[in-house]
């Protein structure tokens, strides 16, 4: 089972916005690779939330609901969505500048793709952000 990184601006939709809604559309992805990561996601598979701007924070953990499927707002079949859920917040944010420091995310995509709005999370990298949340 693979896991993911969402970005979102959180000034257009935040943790607090999906925690209140309960489950949110992931629409609005139209990046060749975001799109090819998105369509491999799962229904079940567990998300990091990631605010961007001034921010630049993971801040909770969502759940894949609806595994993805055409945008039924559009007409185009090869912009899909997937539908996520709050899961629980992080009990403690983990900065950019936190993770850039850290020698486990050498190589991750969030550092060397940096404008890329979802990347895979390898399960040694999802381990190591959830600790330095808890010790935070």
């Amino acid at each position: 089972m693979s896991r993911w990184l969402f970005k979102t601006e959180p000034g257009e939709y935040s943790w607090d916005d999906l925690v209140r809604e309960r489950r949110a559309v992931w629409d609005g992805v139209t990046n060749p690779l975001a799109l090819i990561h998105l369509r491999a996601t799962a229904k079940g598979e567990e998300v990091l939330i990631y605010h961007t701007g001034g921010e630049r924070r993971a801040v909770g953990i969502a759940r894949i609901a609806k595994g993805p499927h055409p945008d039924p707002s559009l007409e185009d079949p090869k912009l899909v969505v997937v539908e996520i859920a709050p899961v629980r917040p992080l009990s403690s944010a983990v900065t950019l500048e936190t993770i850039k420091a850290d020698a486990a995310f050498a190589g991750w995509d969030l550092l060397r793709l940096g404008r890329l709005s979802i990347v895979p999370v390898p399960r040694p990298m999802w381990d190591r952000i959830l600790r330095l949340s808890a010790t935070r």
